[in-house]
C-alpha cells in the first residue's frame, strides 16, 4: 500500500514539475525585431517627421519606449546587421566590409535562443552570411518568396509557428532600399507636400525620389501593423518584445555610409506590454547591446563573446545614464574608406583616414536622380555649403561637433582652440577603443570597385541592369580587413563604456 501511495505521489510531483516547466516556457517572452533597410532616425513619425506616413509604428511608440540615442556600429548593411546579430563591432565580428561574412563558428544571439528552446525564423533580407544559418529553424529569403518589400511571409510565420515554443522573428524588410520596387502604396506621399531637406536640391526629380522612399517606408509600416494584429489575435501580443529599427541611414547623399547622425543613429522603439515600458530615453545605447538584452530577458547566460551589455535596467528607469560613449566605424562600401567615430552626450569626433576621397555616398546614392541634381548645381556654382559638402576633397582628417548647437553635424569645429580639451579627450577615448578591441588601419585596404562619378542616365534608379558600366579594374578584389592583423575576431574586450 505504501509503495502504491509513494508511486502516486511521485507521479503527482512529476506532473506538477512538467506543468511548471511548460508554464515557465510559455512565460518566456517572444521577440520580434523589425529591421528596415536604409531609414534614417528622423524619417519616422514618432521621431517628429510630420510628413511620412507611419501610423502603426507611431501607435507602437505610444505603447513603448522611444530611444533618442541608439547608435549603429556602421552605416553599411551587412556589417551593421552582423553587429546586431553578434553583439560585436564590425572589425571584431570579422566582416567589416559590405558583402562579407563573419567566420563560421561566430556566435549569434539567435543561435543562443534556438539552443535554449526558441523557435527562430528569419524572413526577408538575409545578407548576413552562412555562419548565422545554424541559429534559425526557418529562413525565408528571395524576392519570389518574401515579396519586393521582404514582408510577405511575416504573418504566415505566426500562423504556422509551433504554439508550444517561444519564438524569435528576424523580420528583415528590403524596404526602403533602392531600387524602388513595385509598391501598392506608391503615391501615398504627394510631391507638392514634401519638405526637401536643406542638404538636397529642391527640384522635381529630388521630390519624386523622396516620395518613392517614403512610400516604401509606408509599406514597411503597413506590414508591421499586420503582424501586430496577428499577435493580438493569437493572444501573445503582451508577452512579445518588439523592436523597430533600421540598419543604416537613408539611401541618399549625406546619409548612408556616413558616421554622422544621418548615417549611424537609428530609430529604435522597444515595446513590451507585460512590463508597461513607456516614454523616451536620451541615454546613449549601441546596437551591440541588443543581443545581451534579449538573452537577459530570455534567461540565458550572456557569454563573453558579446561585447555589448544588457540595457534591461535602463528600461525600468529611462532617465538613467547607460553608456558614456558610443563608437562606429566605416570601411569599404563600394568605395575605399576607413573612418572611426566616437560620441558622448555632448560631442562627436570623426577621424577620416582616407581623407583624400570625397564622401558622396554609396553606389546607389550617387547613381540617383537626387545626386544628379546636386552634381548639376555644383557644376553651375549654384550649390550651398551644406549641399556641396559631399564634394569636398580632400576632407579634413578630423571632424568635431558640438551637438547641442548642431543637431545634424554641419559645423566642423576641429580647429577651434577653445575646444582643445574636449577634442583631445575624445581622441584619447577613440584610440583606447581601437587598441582595446584590436582595431587596425591596414595600408592595403579594399579599393574602389566602382567609379566615383555617376553612370549613364539609364543606370539611375535602375542600377542592376547597367552596373558593368561603372566597374573599376579593382572590382572583386579585397584588401586586408581592419582588425585582421590583431586577430580581432578573438578579442572580446568591450572597450571604454
Amino acid at each position: 500500500m505504501k509503495k502504491k501511495i509513494t508511486s502516486i505521489l511521485i507521479l503527482f510531483l512529476f506532473i506538477i514539475s512538467c506543468n511548471s516547466s511548460i508554464e515557465r516556457e510559455v512565460q518566456r517572452p517572444n521577440f520580434i525585431i523589425f529591421i528596415a533597410d536604409d531609414i534614417s532616425w528622423d524619417d519616422i513619425g514618432a521621431y517628429g517627421n510630420e510628413f511620412v506616413s507611419t501610423p502603426n509604428i507611431d501607435n507602437l511608440a505610444k505603447e513603448g519606449l522611444i530611444f533618442n540615442n541608439m547608435y549603429l556600429t556602421t552605416s553599411s548593411c551587412s556589417p551593421s546587421r552582423n553587429s546586431i546579430m553578434t553583439g560585436r563591432y564590425p572589425h571584431n565580428h570579422g566582416a567589416p566590409e559590405l558583402h562579407t561574412q563573419p567566420p563560421m563558428g561566430m556566435k549569434t544571439f539567435a543561435e543562443e535562443l534556438n539552443s535554449s528552446g526558441y523557435y527562430t525564423v528569419s524572413s526577408g533580407k538575409w545578407h548576413i552570411g552562412d555562419y548565422a544559418r545554424p541559429g534559425f529553424d526557418v529562413i525565408h529569403e528571395g524576392i519570389d518568396l518574401v515579396g519586393f518589400g521582404g514582408e510577405d511571409q511575416w504573418v504566415n510565420i505566426l500562423t504556422d509557428r509551433p504554439k508550444d515554443k517561444p519564438f524569435f522573428i528576424w523580420a528583415a524588410a528590403h524596404d526602403p532600399h533602392r531600387d524602388w520596387a513595385e509598391n501598392d502604396f506608391s503615391g501615398t506621399h504627394k510631391l507638392d507636400d514634401i519638405i526637401v531637406p536643406d542638404y538636397l536640391i529642391d527640384d522635381l526629380q529630388t521630390r519624386q525620389d523622396l516620395a518613392h522612399y517614403y512610400d516604401e517606408i509606408k509599406r514597411f509600416d503597413y506590414f508591421i501593423g499586420e503582424v501586430i494584429s496577428k499577435l493580438k489575435d493569437q493572444n501573445v501580443y503582451d508577452n512579445t518584445i518588439l523592436m523597430i529599427m533600421s540598419d543604416n541611414g537613408r539611401p541618399f547623399p549625406h546619409s548612408k555610409t556616413r558616421l554622422n547622425d544621418q548615417g549611424v543613429k537609428t530609430p529604435f522603439i522597444f515595446v513590451y506590454n507585460d512590463e508597461k515600458i513607456l516614454g523616451k530615453t536620451e541615454s546613449l545605447v549601441s546596437v551591440i547591446d541588443i543581443a545581451p538584452t534579449i538573452l537577459d530577458y530570455a534567461g540565458i547566460d550572456i557569454k563573453e563573446n558579446f561585447q555589448g551589455k544588457s540595457f534591461r535596467k535602463l528600461l525600468k528607469n529611462p532617465d538613467e545614464k547607460f553608456r558614456n560613449y558610443v563608437f562606429a566605424e566605416h570601411n569599404w562600401h563600394d568605395y575605399e574608406s576607413h573612418q572611426r567615430m566616437v560620441k558622448n552626450e555632448d560631442y562627436m569626433l570623426i577621424q577620416n583616414n582616407r581623407n583624400e576621397f570625397p564622401q558622396a555616398g554609396p553606389l546607389d546614392a550617387i547613381n540617383s536622380s537626387t545626386y544628379a541634381s546636386l552634381l548639376e548645381k555644383n557644376k553651375l556654382g549654384e550649390i550651398t555649403e551644406v549641399q556641396g559638402e559631399i564634394f569636398d576633397s580632400p576632407r579634413l582628417e578630423e571632424e568635431f561637433y558640438v551637438l547641442k548647437n548642431d543637431l545634424f553635424q554641419r559645423k566642423n569645429l576641429i580647429d577651434d582652440d577653445k575646444l582643445n580639451e574636449e577634442i583631445n579627450n575624445l581622441r584619447v577615448i577613440l584610440n583606447r577603443w581601437k587598441n582595446e578591441t584590436g582595431d587596425s588601419q591596414p595600408e592595403e585596404i579594399t579599393k574602389d570597385w566602382y567609379l566615383r562619378t555617376p553612370g549613364p542616365i539609364e543606370t539611375r534608379n535602375n542600377l542592376g541592369k547597367s552596373i558593368d558600366l561603372v566597374k573599376t579594374k579593382n572590382h572583386g578584389i579585397r584588401g586586408e580587413f581592419p582588425g585582421s592583423s590583431n586577430n580581432a575576431t578573438e578579442n572580446n574586450n568591450k572597450g571604454p563604456f
